[in-house]
């Protein structure tokens, strides 16, 4: 395997969570007893570039052509990119003519807010039971991988970007060069690219979320890659934002390396500091990762083994792809965790994968009064907790094993 973007070999392990299936490919109760396939979920880090990576085991049309993943299902979401959309608009002055493009737009989570304030909207979603719902609310979405070759698609229809956005979709490309190729074509000359994904590699390393570490993120980035990434391609990143979304996200704003309409930012510069600081340009960084990965699941092995000696029920909340991980790498299955419950519809009636827990409704929560209630997507724990707060009538507590195990 070699570097997919300097192309050098890859020896260097950053992460071995053994073998595990796919994390969003939930079962269906009528194929429960079917074979289940099992793929390394082994991670190098290229010695060169720093880029954190893992191989290709299963074409992308088959993990993102149905998606189980709606955006819309969380309120602190919605909320944060509401205020998004706002921010944008004032900043880059995105007016009613200009056109806003969306890659990954999933069910319309985002370009809604563009889409009431009237200006020109584009979705592009490979998964047609999502893109299915933005389209319904009369959100303009095409159903194709971005690339190279959809961008040119575009270019020929006449929809290029004022407003290129890609939000948690990067990470997720495992033709990242075509992908950024891409990005150039379709970003109009003045145009301004934002990219904003979560697993930001100095959150995941410092708070030892190896459970955002599943096959369907091809690469987890820094800001120092990127930065190489994307000058290479003759695009500039000129400003960066952090936030605590997911756990610890980053976001990038990016413009053709000839627009000097806006200055790289202090920001940028003091990110790129701190993380040669913290060692991100450091080969022996990431080669302790797994020792700290392993220190990790001993504390959740700990939690549950007590819990279950002591008679406690537990359950769980969310069915996240990152749960999947945590379940699966710590073998964590319904001995343990009765159930999940989750919001999302689609979900409800079928099992995880490789636990084979059951995914059900949030009401079976009151009827069975667990002692734990499990947040697994454990970046919406505020908002979860308040949503579950009638589990203190019976004495019910929650618990987030990540970014440590946390009884509260």
């Amino acid at each position: 395997m070699n570097c997919r973007f300097c192309n050098s070999s890859l020896n260097v392990e950053f992460a071995n969570l053994g073998s595990s299936p796919l994390a969003n490919s939930f079962i269906k109760s009528e194929n429960f007893n079917l074979y289940e396939p099992f793929f390394p979920l082994e991670v190098f880090v290229c010695s060169k570039c720093f880029l954190v990576q893992l191989d290709e085991f299963e074409n992308p049309s088959n993990i993102f052509s149905e998606y189980a993943y709606m955006s819309s299902f969380s309120n602190s979401w919605l909320n944060h990119i509401e205020e998004f959309v706002n921010t944008c608009i004032e900043k880059f002055d995105i007016k009613k003519d200009k056109q806003v493009i969306e890659i990954a737009s999933n069910d319309g989570y985002l370009l809604q807010f563009f889409h009431k304030k009237d200006i020109k909207t584009l979705g592009i979603e490979p998964a047609q039971n999502v893109a299915k719902i933005a389209q319904e609310k009369n959100i303009e979405t095409i159903t194709k991988f971005f690339s190279v070759e959809t961008a040119n698609y575009l270019d020929s229809v006449g929809k290029k970007a004022d407003l290129l956005i890609a939000f948690n979709v990067l990470p997720h490309v495992p033709n990242l060069i075509d992908f950024i190729k891409g990005l150039k074509i379709a970003l109009n000359k003045n145009g301004i690219i934002v990219i904003q994904f979560s697993a930001y590699l100095k959150e995941l390393i410092e708070n030892v979320e190896f459970d955002v570490i599943y096959h369907e993120h091809f690469s987890y980035f820094s800001l120092f890659t990127l930065d190489k990434i994307f000058t290479k391609n003759d695009l500039e990143i000129f400003d960066v934002e952090e936030n605590k979304v997911h756990g610890g996200s980053m976001r990038l704003f990016i413009k053709h390396k000839n627009n000097t309409k806006f200055p790289i930012t202090e920001r940028k510069i003091e990110k790129l500091k701190e993380e040669e600081k913290f060692g991100l340009t450091n080969i022996s960084t990431y080669k302790k990762f797994q020792t700290d990965i392993i220190t990790q699941k001993m504390k959740v092995w700990d939690f549950f083994i007590k819990s279950k000696s002591d008679n406690k029920i537990i359950v769980g909340y969310g069915a996240p792809a990152k749960g999947n991980t945590m379940l699966n790498y710590c073998g964590i299955g319904i001995d343990f965790l009765e159930y999940t419950v989750d919001k999302n519809p689609y979900k409800q009636g079928m099992f995880l994968p490789g636990s084979r827990i059951p995914i059900l409704n949030p009401e079976k929560i009151k009827e069975t009064k667990p002692d734990y209630l499990l947040i697994l997507p454990w970046n919406l724990k505020n908002e979860i907790i308040e949503q579950m707060s009638f589990i203190r009538d019976w004495g019910g507590k929650f618990v987030v094993l990540t970014p440590h195990v946390e009884i509260f």
